[in-house]
Parts: C-alpha cells; structure tokens; sequence
C-alpha cells in the first residue's frame, strides 16, 4: 500500500491573502455564467440532465469551502480577514443565487415536462429535483418582486450578524489571573501550562477561556471563590455578542414572516426529522418533565456533599448549589463514590497513544486504513492521512484524506468540530471525486512534566468527532449534496453519539489506553468505574441540554420574549436547578445559535434516542465486529442524505426505530417514550 498514489491530488494551503479573495470572485462569477445558462434554456426542452441541478453548485463549494476555512485554523491575522471577507462574499452571493427567479422558473418547467414524459428518475435524482425546487420555495421565489428584494436585503444582514458573531466567538482571547493559593486544588500540571508573571509583589498566574485552561479550575479549585471568579469571566466573556444575537434574532422573525411561515422554528424544522416548532417543544417539555426530578436527586446529593465539604475545610455553607459548584462536586462526588480520580484516569491516556489508536480501532471496524503523507497544510502541527479501503491494490481502492489540527493555538477554533472541505460525488463522466475532512480539536498540549495527556472526556468527544470524519469519507452518494453528513440536522449527531458508547467499553478502553510512565494499560477494574461514571449526575447533565435547547426554541417561536438576558438566566436557574449568580449575557457565548443550530439544538438530544436503539439494537452484543461495522457503513454512513433518514435507520435496526433504549439508559425504565 505504501506504494499507492491517490487518484485525487491533496489541497494546497500556501494561498495569500489577495488569492483567497482573486479565487472566491472567480469561482463565484464562473457559477453565476453556470446558472445564466440553465435560465436561459427554452422551458419547453428542460429536464433534469439539462438543468444539470448539481455541478455548479458543486463547482463553487469545491473552491470556496477550503479557502473559507482559514478563518477558524491561520495563525495569520491577514489571512483569516481575508478568509471571513471571502465568506462574506459567498453568502451574499449565495442570497442573491437563491433568489434568481429565472431559474427557479426553469426548474419548475422542468418538472412539469417530467411528469409528462415516460422517462422516470432515479431516487437520488428525484429527490434532488424536489429539494431544489422547495429550495425556491424557501427562498421566496414565489412572493412578489418587491417582497422578494426585501428579502434579498434580509437574509445579507442575517448573514453579515452571524459572520460577525463567528468572528467574535474565534477571536475571543480574554484572561484571569489568580495566585497559586487561589489556585489549590488545580493539578500542578495543568498550572505549569498557565503563563506565570509578576505583578508587583504578586505572582499571578494568566488563564485563558480555552477549555484545557479554564475548566481544570471549575473542576478543581478548592476555594469557591476562585471558581466563582472563573465562572463568572467564561460567562461574559462574549457578552460583545448580545447585541448582534439580539439583531439575528430580529431578522430571521422578518424573514419567516415574509416567507408566510408562523415562527422562524417552523421554517427550520420543515427540513429536518421533526418538522415542526410543535414537535420539538414537545418532546422539550416531555423530556423536561421525566429529567425534573432526577436532576433533583443528583442535585440534592452534590448539596448534601458541599455541606460536608465546607465543614471539612472550614468554609461558609451557603445552602445552594451554584452554577460554579456543580462541576467540582460533580468531580468529587464520582471520586468519592466511586473513588475514581479524573486526574489519575489522564495518566492512561497519552494523546501519543489515544489517537493512533483511536484511528486503529476506526479502521479495523470501519475496513479502512490510514497512511499519513507528506503534504502542504496551513500549520506544521497538522497531520495529512490518504484513507484506502483494506486490501487496496490499486487507485481504485483510495477513499479520501483526512486532516487531524489537534492542539490549540491562538485565534485557532476553539473547541472541537469537524469540516467536510470537500464531498465525494460522481461527475457527469462517471468518474469519482473523493472527500476531504479536517477534524479540528484542542487537545492538552505536554506540560514541563508529563506529556500531553487526555482527560476521559477528551477521547470521548475525539472518539465522537472522528465518527463526522468516517461519515463524510465513507459516504458513498451520487450529488455532493447529500454526501456525508449532509443529512437532517436532527440526525446528523446520531452516528457519532452512538459511536461514544465505545468509549465506556472495557475491552476499547484496554485497547486505547496506556499509562504514560508504567506502559500499562487502563485496568478492567478501572474501567468499569469509568462505565458507571457515566450516568452519575445524568439528570444535571441532560437539564442543563434542555435548558440550551429551550432557549434556543423559545426566542424563534416566541415573538414577545425580547430581553434575552433575562431569558437566558431566567431558564437557565428554573431548568438547570442551580443558581446562575451573576446575570450575565451568557447567550453571546451560545455559538450554536448563530452557528447553523438555530431552531435546532434541540436536536443533539433527538438524535439520542436513535443512537440508543442503534448501539443496542446492533452493536452492544459485540462493538468491535468488522461485520456489524460493514452493516452500519452500509446502511448509515454510505447513504449519507441521499435518502430519509427514517429509511437509512429502518434498513439498518430491521424495524422503525423506537426511544426504548434511551429510555432504559437515561432513566433505567422499560417501554416506549413520548418523544
């Protein structure tokens, strides 16, 4: 294998400032000339080959997508501007082709002269003909002129609002600083990454809003007041984004009332799994209701631990659980129960060792391998993958590349999240165009005393967010439009949370663990801690999801709610059952709001009751069968958007899929549930 060349040339990353712009405007003016093309065909000869419904669009995303990446991972100020310009320039453009009534016009004689003919289309090709008329639909293209320029202008304000937000969101690099004593109870290894100076007599210690710096503190911190400090900064440390939620919200009440839909949740949900605001804000309430009073045992439990805690170490007992309380008991209530140390159970995991293992366990369920090459990247911390089927012996075998960007850096995306760069899709010739994807993380980096270490949660969301990387590589579709995880937004997550499970399996975690001094690997003992670690505080967990989720809801169903600020402390002390302290602007921070989650939140936790029943159902008798992964690359991954989901989840469970697992995991009952 070693010897194989990829058919497909990797991407270069070596572009200026002026490039990324010169490329966007080309590329851009090109699919313009594309869709002057289709409009001007006669209406009497259109059809589907002649509409050619998928290239230009593929064309454009080719281009843009990887030079609008740049924003979120360049070191290179000049380079991300240049980046976020480019995006603009896209999504007004975008605006502006979606609105382009001449070839809205042309595809609806087209479908007509369809039905007319004997010739039928194939089930990708349908369903692509009526995604991309409803897309008129949705755009508007059936309301009048004027409404439609309105329109226009809206959805490029929207736009702007939410580039702007995202800019924020990845250029916020705000600090603390606490003194060591404020600091005990934090791993010395953690502080040793922190950058140290003198103020006056003080030495100070600076800790950023990334989460490898500031969460060890919620975690870990000793004294209240430290915490409380930190949990108040990393709530407000994106308040500059309230205003402009405050306008996107604004906007999208505008465009749905243009568009004749009762709430900007309707017209989102229209597309998805649920397809209704109706739908999602009542398995809110359904799940509100069955999480209340679990959350309330956990809740009661972790107050019953702070009031030993305070007296032990000879602190106040406020009698309340405050919002920067809940992870440090949450911590030492799994150490004491359970007497499992977080900072013990990193010892295992080398991120030296988790992640080629992580890859290896992929691979062999997945029928893949990885061989790493030599490439241009846009950092030298990045590693460049060719996938190839197993047993490749030819070009024929090669899949696609995969981008790892694993540690964090300044103005660098800040949390973890996957970029499909480039979809799989069949040319018109036949031929293959293969899928690029760049996982992004910010894993802990050495420290001067250990080398860089994982906590449990790391791998978890590593192990979560390589499932998006294997669904955009194995997706097997004809359009580029339905490639990988170009499915319903309600779904999406569920491949990767069921994919999580792995992760709590004794066997995997033998497999992907190694103590960094003793080589050993994590014990079965251990490891069956960490299985039951899983639901502690579950409650606590998932009302704290819910809570993102009403929110979410609420502001794009609700017309009177205006003060956001007050709605978001407000829920956030009524559902999470804590007390939030100082009421700050938390909603700014709230990236997926402006981030394509809009309306839709609440779909991280729809897509669980599907990932349940397809970790039970299939893979919980033997997780690491090569046959059982073949069936969900099969039936899940190949499929990508190609299909409703529905059918991809029937074929693959044998029967329509039900919330009985879910139900059994979260809330250790049996029978179906009204979600």
């Amino acid at each position: 294998m070693a010897s194989l060349t990829p058919s497909q040339p990797a991407l270069r990353w070596s572009h200026s400032a002026d490039e990324i712009l010169s490329l966007t405007k080309q590329a851009i003016t090109k699919h313009g000339e594309g869709l002057d093309k289709i409009a001007a065909l006669p209406k009497k000869d259109c059809n589907f080959d002649s509409l050619a419904l998928a290239e230009a669009d593929t064309e454009l995303s080719l281009v843009t997508e990887p030079l609008s990446f740049y924003q979120n991972v360049s070191t290179s100020k000049e380079l991300r501007d240049a980046s976020n310009a480019a995006e603009v320039l896209v999504r007004d453009y975008d605006v502006e082709a979606s609105m382009r009534l001449d070839v809205f016009e042309v595809m609806v004689a087209a479908e007509e002269n369809i039905k007319q003919s004997s010739a039928a289309l194939g089930s990708e090709e349908q369903r692509l003909m009526e995604r991309s008329l409803l897309d008129g639909k949705r755009a508007g293209l059936a309301l009048p002129e004027k409404e439609r320029g309105e329109l226009t202008k809206l959805k490029k304000e929207l736009s702007q609002a939410s580039l702007e937000f995202s800019k924020n969101f990845n250029e916020e690099n705000s600090t603390i600083s606490f003194t060591l004593e404020e600091l005990r109870g934090v791993p010395a290894d953690v502080i040793s990454g922190y950058t140290k100076r003198t103020e006056g007599e003080k030495e100070l210690y600076d800790v950023t809003m990334k989460l490898p710096d500031i969460l060890p503190i919620f975690k870990n911190a000793q004294n209240p007041d430290t915490r409380r400090a930190a949990d108040a900064a990393y709530d407000a440390r994106l308040e500059i984004n309230a205003p402009i939620l405050d306008k996107i919200i604004a906007l999208r009440w505008k465009i749905a009332d243009l568009l004749g839909y009762p709430t900007w949740a309707d017209y989102i949900t229209e597309v998805k799994m649920a397809k209704d605001a109706k739908t999602v804000t009542g398995f809110l309430d359904d799940l509100h209701k069955k999480l209340d009073p679990v959350g309330a045992k956990d809740r009661a439990a972790l107050l019953a631990l702070k009031k030993v805690e305070c007296a032990e170490l000879g602190i106040p007992f406020d009698g309340q659980l405050n919002q920067w309380d809940v992870r440090y008991y949450d911590r030492l209530f799994v150490e004491r129960t359970l007497e499992l140390d977080e900072q013990k159970v990193k010892e295992y995991f080398p991120v030296s060792v988790v992640v080629p293992a992580i890859l290896e366990i992929y691979q062999n369920l997945l029928g893949v391998r990885f061989v790493e090459v030599k490439g241009e990247t846009w950092h030298p911390d990045v590693q460049m993958f060719a996938v190839w089927e197993n047993g490749a012996t030819d070009e024929s075998g090669f899949v696609g590349y995969c981008y790892l960007d694993l540690f964090p850096r300044e103005s660098k995306y800040s949390h973890a999240a996957v970029w499909p760069l480039l979809q799989g899709f069949t040319r018109s010739d036949g031929t293959r165009h293969y899928p690029l994807a760049a996982m992004v993380a910010n894993l802990a980096k050495p420290t001067p005393t250990t080398p860089a270490l994982m906590q449990h949660q790391d791998v978890v969301t590593f192990f979560h967010e390589m499932g998006h990387v294997f669904h955009g590589l194995l997706s097997k579709t004809r359009f580029a439009r339905f490639h990988g995880t170009a499915v319903a937004r309600d779904f999406v997550e569920a491949p990767s949370q069921m994919l999580e499970n792995w992760c709590f399996e004794p066997a995997v975690l033998e497999r992907m663990s190694s103590h960094y001094e003793t080589k050993k690997p994590l014990s079965r003992e251990l490891a069956d801690k960490i299985n039951k670690s899983r639901y502690v505080n579950v409650g606590m967990f998932y009302l704290r999801q819910v809570f993102f989720a009403k929110f979410d809801i609420k502001v794009h169903t609700e017309r009177e709610q205006t003060d956001y600020t007050a709605l978001w402390n407000d829920l956030r002390r009524s559902i999470t059952q804590v007390n939030p302290g100082r009421r700050a602007a938390g909603q700014g921070s709230f990236g997926h709001i402006a981030g394509g989650y809009d309306a839709g939140y609440y779909g991280y936790m729809y897509s669980l009751v599907f990932a349940a029943d397809m970790y039970a159902t299939v893979f919980k008798a033997d997780p690491l069968d090569p046959a059982r992964g073949a069936r969900y690359s099969k039936s899940i991954l190949q499929p990508g958007g190609s299909r409703d989901e529905s059918l991809s989840l029937e074929e693959f469970l044998g029967r329509p899929p039900n919330a009985d697992a879910f139900v059994r995991e979260i809330f250790g009952e049996t029978g179906s549930a009204n979600l």
